[in-house]
């Protein structure tokens, strides 16, 4: 009986120290207590572990009392209320859409738009003109010099030109 009444003292103490803290000498501040379970609306789970509404003020009290009676008893607006007290949304409301998919949409459109802006600004403000070597002409020269040269006869450039008929092979 005693070691029993001295454990329940401790266990007290513990979760009672537990809960407030020292706060640099400043006195005591209360702590939030992430343990204890939060209301959700979700539709895979249809029943969330805590109500919508933890501190009922007075009127909704007295509407719980009346719950407790028969519901045939109950007005429509009262099993609304009730229902509103318990869940924050019904499954219409749940799974009605929302209008996020604009504003992703928009921002994705935005920074789109700004990298083509960039790229614009850096062709024409940061990058020179085209090189002389890649010309039509200049392609052409360093081609025929290639193949006069013989320039990887087995699988290159050689390999694909036929020299007696002055072509490229079929």
């Amino acid at each position: 009986m005693l070691a029993s009444r001295v454990f329940s003292l401790v266990g007290r103490r513990s979760i009672s120290t537990s809960l407030c803290l020292r706060a640099h000498g400043h006195g005591v501040v209360k702590a939030e207590d992430y343990t204890l379970p939060s209301y959700v609306d979700r539709r895979d789970v249809p029943l969330p572990e805590v109500a919508f509404v933890r501190d009922l003020s007075a009127q909704q009290r007295a509407l719980k009392e009346k719950e407790k009676a028969s519901w045939s008893a109950l007005s429509a607006e009262e099993k609304v209320e009730l229902y509103r007290m318990k869940f924050n949304e019904t499954y219409a409301e749940m799974k009605k859409g929302t209008s996020e998919w604009k504003t992703i949409v928009g921002g994705v459109l935005f920074f789109l738009g700004f990298t083509g802006f960039i790229l614009i600004w850096q062709k024409h403000f940061m990058y020179g003109a085209i090189p002389h070597t890649f010309s039509e002409e200049w392609v052409s020269a360093q081609t025929k010099r290639m193949l006069d040269m013989r320039v990887n006869p087995v699988e290159g450039i050689s390999a694909q030109w036929d020299f007696d008929k002055n072509e490229w092979k079929k």
